[in-house]
């Protein structure tokens, strides 16, 4: 059975794969035996430290993935890096807080184009080179808890995350055939950088803990295994499913 989870002979991009939720995923499938580029504005070299020490390859594509017109090259520079691309994570995201009715256009633009844009347009991109190879791959999206619940303050990350999740089934019913798998994984609340301003409100922080049913805010390393599921033959027969990694947030 643990054959199912090998990921040895394969290679996944890994967008926003610098730090956080991103670096954790990416070292997860190297040590289940990936290769690993990761795509990103910032640099990514303590991934990659990470990652050759789990003894895989790695390789860095700077890209601002806020232009979606660089979604083929990313792909296409993982390809001539690698060999292949039959992994992608679009875990790359941006978040903007501000009331509903003095919400800009422009934070509104930027958290779509990132969350939402480039994951279909990376997905595009990928799938077209999986379908060319003839051998299938995997797509995981990262959606969130505001892909099931409105939050406050984040009008354009929980329209965008709300979106990964309707995205990641409408590809999961056109690629199923193809040979690819489109999930998503749901992080509850993790403690990384997109969460900072929450933990830091005293108030906030206390009432998210309550609600917790595991009483703790999420690790990065807490998604590795979801991550590896997601991306291993042992799910090749999960299409469309959003994965929630929340303590038990949903099910409170």
């Amino acid at each position: 059975m643990a054959a199912s989870f090998s990921l040895a002979g394969k290679t996944a991009l890994v967008t926003g794969a610098n730090t956080g939720l991103g670096q954790a995923m990416a070292v997860a499938l190297a040590h289940a035996g990936a290769d690993i580029a990761a795509a990103g504005r910032s640099s990514a070299a303590e991934t990659g430290q990470l990652v050759e020490a789990a003894g895989r390859r790695f390789a860095e594509i700077r890209a601002d993935l806020g232009d979606t017109s660089v979604a083929g090259g990313v792909v296409a520079d993982a390809v001539a890096a690698l060999g292949g691309v039959d992994i992608l994570i679009n875990n790359a995201g941006i978040i903007r807080r501000n009331d509903a009715l003095d919400f800009t256009e422009d934070d509104w633009d930027s958290v779509m184009n990132v969350n939402l844009k480039a994951a279909f347009f990376l997905s595009q991109a990928a799938a077209r080179h999986m379908v060319g190879a003839g051998r299938g791959g995997k797509i995981i999206n990262i959606a969130s808890m505001l892909s099931f619940q409105g939050g406050i303050r984040v009008a354009s990350y929980t329209a965008s995350k709300s979106g990964v999740a309707g995205l990641t089934k409408l590809l999961a019913n056109e690629w199923a055939g193809k040979g690819i798998n489109v999930n998503a994984i749901a992080p509850g609340y993790f403690a990384t950088n997109n969460t900072e301003a929450l933990r830091a409100d005293e108030t906030r922080n206390s009432e998210i803990l309550a609600r917790i049913p595991a009483g703790r805010w999420g690790a990065p390393e807490d998604l590795g295994g979801a991550a590896v599921f997601l991306s291993s033959s042992a799910a090749d027969y999960v299409h469309g499913t959003v994965l929630a990694v929340d303590g038990g947030w949903l099910a409170r």
